[in-house]
């Protein structure tokens, strides 16, 4: 894999960098380094890497010299993600359980999606939106999104495997897809059932502790046996697993189907997570993925739907005075871009698109 073609940590993050701010010459010359050994339409090709994260970075220019490089992205876009779909429903039609790779955001068909709705292809979009309400219909008393490989990969899955809330990597990440197209008019047969079987699941597992409302990150079949998850608390409030991520995810669904009972929800477990110290202490780096960069981008998109007034000086302070290390990467999710992205707090390109928080 050549690093420069990926989204996440190479010259494509770098290129929405600097389109966002208006730096056409840095933009061209990322370009030409996250093209320079070809686009990947290969099998790990997704938003984050490859013709897809090209295609998604692309559609944010309409300069016409790009114009050939936008339909090449485009094209191996649409390869890309029918073979993930094809091989996503023998899948399912084996009775095999996913990985989360399946159909996530980071690495799957949720991001190939985020990517063909920046392109307009909405035929093919459909097409994932019409997986993606299979994945929820339950299966053997489990959801459908309920993987057999576990949340680490460096570690062994447990025992069953394991279900995924987090924005990135779980089911919130298709409940914002189904979202945000259900406004858009982008609909499928089964379209809103599919977001009210998410919602339910989520509701059936959201904790409270004083004065906090949170999702566990992460359920095994152990939890489900218990009725009540081993994470006692909640963790790191993180775009990619934490509340901020879920509770967007959810206050997008609350938005689409008119629900303001689930929108005030969704909004106070935002708000009491970022008035709580204890979470944000568990912050302790300023990136976009799991970082104050994350809180503040999350922040804003759930404060601009608020129903409520939602203050963001406190977020931009902590993301100000967040510590840099000395040898922080340059990369969208993990590095310096993400970080500039986040403070230069404009999103005229609709870049955190790529995080399904637009």
């Amino acid at each position: 894999m050549t690093a420069g073609q990926s989204l996440a940590d190479g010259a494509a993050g770098i290129a929405l960098l600097h389109l966002e701010t208006g730096n056409w010459p840095a933009s061209h010359a990322a370009l030409r380094d996250a093209t320079a050994h070809g686009v990947s339409i290969a099998a790990g090709a997704s938003l984050f890497y490859g013709a897809p994260a090209l295609a998604f970075v692309l559609a944010a220019s309409d300069q016409p010299g790009l114009a050939r490089a936008r339909t090449i992205a485009a094209v191996g876009t649409a390869t890309v993600t029918r073979r993930r779909l094809q091989a996503a429903h023998r899948r399912i039609d084996s009775g095999r359980q996913p990985h989360y790779a399946e159909y996530d955001l980071i690495r799957g068909l949720t991001g190939l999606g985020v990517a063909l709705r920046r392109l307009g292809d909405h035929d093919l979009l459909r097409h994932v939106l019409d997986y993606l309400v299979r994945l929820t219909e339950p299966v053997n008393d489990l959801p459908g999104w309920w993987c057999a490989n576990g949340p680490d990969r460096r570690q062994p899955p447990p025992a069953g495997g394991h279900a995924n809330h987090g924005i990135a990597h779980g089911i919130t990440g298709p409940l914002a897809l189904l979202a945000l197209t259900l406004r858009d008019g982008i609909t499928v047969d089964g379209h809103t059932a599919a977001i009210g079987r998410i919602c339910r699941w989520l509701d059936t597992w959201q904790q409270h502790t004083p004065g906090i409302t949170w999702w566990p990150q992460t359920l095994t079949l152990n939890d489900l046996h218990r009725g009540t998850p081993a994470q006692q608390q909640p963790l790191r409030p993180s775009w990619c697993y934490g509340t901020p991520g879920i509770a967007r995810a959810q206050q997008l669904a609350a938005l689409a189907l008119h629900d303001t009972t689930r929108q005030h929800l969704a909004e106070t477990a935002f708000t009491t997570c970022v008035n709580d110290p204890a979470q944000l202490g568990r912050l302790t780096d300023r990136r976009l993925c799991h970082g104050t960069a994350g809180l503040l981008a999350t922040g804003r998109r759930i404060a601009a739907d608020a129903l409520t007034p939602i203050p963001l000086t406190p977020l931009t302070g902590l993301h100000h005075h967040a510590a840099r290390n000395a040898d922080e990467p340059t990369g969208l999710l993990d590095g310096t871009t993400g970080c500039r992205l986040a403070t230069a707090a404009t999103t005229s390109t609709s870049w955190d698109a790529c995080l399904l928080l637009s």
